[in-house]
């Protein structure tokens, strides 16, 4: 996502970030659970302690059907991801 920051009147810059595809997130307020983050489209975060999916993205019923197929590879990668990230972080 490309963002702009004015800086002055006649000078811009114009900032980006590269944010990985999944990312890991907790928070202290919820201890015992971790989130991950989609960042690509469609947006979404997995609550690993009870499988809740939160869908950030508006989705029209003509894209829903399309959508199914695809979050159902998505959510599997996300899972995947986590499993790796664990894997990597125990060694």
């Amino acid at each position: 996502m490309d963002r702009i920051l004015y800086l002055a009147p006649t000078i811009q810059r114009k900032l980006t970030m590269d944010l990985p595809k999944f990312l890991l997130g907790d928070n202290t307020d919820y201890s015992d659970e971790v989130f991950i983050i989609h960042t690509d489209f469609p947006r979404f975060i997995i609550n690993l302690a009870n499988d809740d999916i939160t869908l950030l993205e508006d989705v029209k019923e003509a894209e829903q059907a399309d959508l199914e197929s695809e979050m159902e590879q998505l959510i599997q990668q996300a899972y995947d991801f986590y499993d790796r990230e664990i894997e990597r972080f125990n060694t």
